[in-house]
């Protein structure tokens, strides 16, 4: 109820009326949306997998067949009804409704029926007098203004006391980055953790027990938020909820990192149907890898991220192989795998820069990296969990 889908699917009476399109969006497996192959090896199966069974797949059909009879009327087993709103649940806890802490960008931004919009950066102080451990989180763009469609994607940094990147003079406004930037505000926001990436089909954020992000005390929230216009003039204002760790001690065994590693040195020729490009690091400490998310745009066709073993022949961690800009996903291991010091990682991209793309702005551009959906990204971002007493800076310390 109110996410991205065309239509609620919450009730029977929602859902009764395409019963025959469910049908055939789940026998063609268009739905629900999943876009990883299935993994060569069992230590990359993935928690979050939101393919249906076989069996599944044939209760709907027989359903949606035999007339879409309504079933019996009731709650779930557990007496949960579907949340409307926020989505976080830890699980472990009762659902109440509304995260532990929520910031929101502190005005409507106006957003345009037509053109391109630069990013937006809004800075938001937490207030925190204290560190604050978090273990899930959401981000909502809209809010009680906006609506979900104007939002390319938000990222929500954690800028913390003492950082020189943005200013801190007009904390709540928002910036295009040619007002932000200055000799003495050169603070790259890569060093700079993450609390989340949203993008079109993002779930919240949800760590495994013992392990949380860092919002030290005194942190501020950078919400870069990249607008696209879908015809008619509208307002945003994007919210972040939160839901903090409970443990025991002042800290949990982990500290949650989102890392990225992306290539913005490319060009891609004109028609070109299978573009490759490539990036590649090597891992400057031990860390516990949890998961995954690959982010191009209208022209991305694949992603893979692997790892190269001591012969140099790689690894396949997770592969997209038919990447969706309008269905970002997120992809989570269900058992976090080790990488140790040294570790060389390499992600790769393809892209369809040719007229048999349906989605391509233009096959005859050659299209270079940039920040409007007409051009290109590659960036993989992964998480990692290392120990709770290690930053991101002192990770990259080798």
């Amino acid at each position: 109820m109110g996410e991205i889908g065309r239509m609620p699917l919450v009730s029977y009476q929602d859902a009764r009326p395409w019963a025959k399109a469910i049908r055939d969006a789940v026998r063609s497996r268009k739905m629900p949306p999943w876009f990883a192959d299935a993994p060569a090896d069992a230590r990359y199966n993935l928690l979050n997998d939101r393919r249906l069974t076989d069996a599944e797949i044939a209760t709907l059909a027989a359903w949606a067949d035999s007339g879409a009879a309504a079933g019996e009327a009731r709650r779930n087993p557990e007496g949960r009804v579907w949340p409307v709103g926020w989505n976080l649940d830890l699980g472990s806890r009762v659902y109440a409704g509304e995260p532990d802490a929520v910031f929101e960008i502190p005005r409507a931004f106006e957003v345009p029926a037509k053109g391109e919009v630069e990013y937006q950066y809004f800075v938001v102080p937490t207030g925190f007098k204290e560190d604050r451990w978090v273990q899930a989180v959401e981000v909502r763009p809209g809010g009680t203004l906006g609506e979900h469609g104007v939002v390319h994607h938000v990222v929500v940094y954690i800028r913390e006391r003492g950082s020189t990147w943005r200013p801190a003079s007009s904390p709540g406004s928002g910036h295009s980055p040619a007002q932000l930037h200055s000799p003495t505000q050169i603070h790259n926001p890569t060093r700079s953790d993450i609390l989340q990436v949203y993008a079109p089909g993002t779930a919240p954020e949800v760590w495994p027990d013992g392990m949380a992000k860092l919002i030290p005390a005194g942190s501020d929230l950078v919400f870069e938020i990249h607008y696209t216009p879908n015809g008619k003039r509208t307002t945003d204002r994007t919210r972040v909820g939160m839901m903090f760790a409970a443990f025991a001690g002042s800290r949990p065994e982990k500290r949650v990192l989102t890392l990225q590693m992306s290539n913005e040195r490319f060009v891609i020729p004109p028609g070109d149907p299978n573009y490759r490009v490539t990036v590649w690091g090597s891992l400057p400490n031990d860390a516990l890898l949890l998961g995954f998310f690959p982010h191009m745009h209208l022209r991305g066709k694949a992603f893979e991220f692997t790892r190269l073993r001591g012969d140099g022949q790689p690894e396949t961690l997770l592969k997209v192989s038919h990447y969706d800009f309008h269905w970002q996903l997120a992809y989570r291991l269900a058992t976090p795998v080790l990488l140790k010091k040294g570790t060389r990682l390499q992600w790769i991209a393809w892209f369809d820069n040719s007229p048999n793309n349906p989605r391509n702005p233009d096959p005859s551009a050659e299209v270079r990296y940039g920040e409007q959906s007409r051009e290109e990204m590659m960036v993989g971002f992964f998480d990692v969990a290392v120990d709770a007493g290690v930053d991101k800076a002192a990770f990259f310390v080798r």
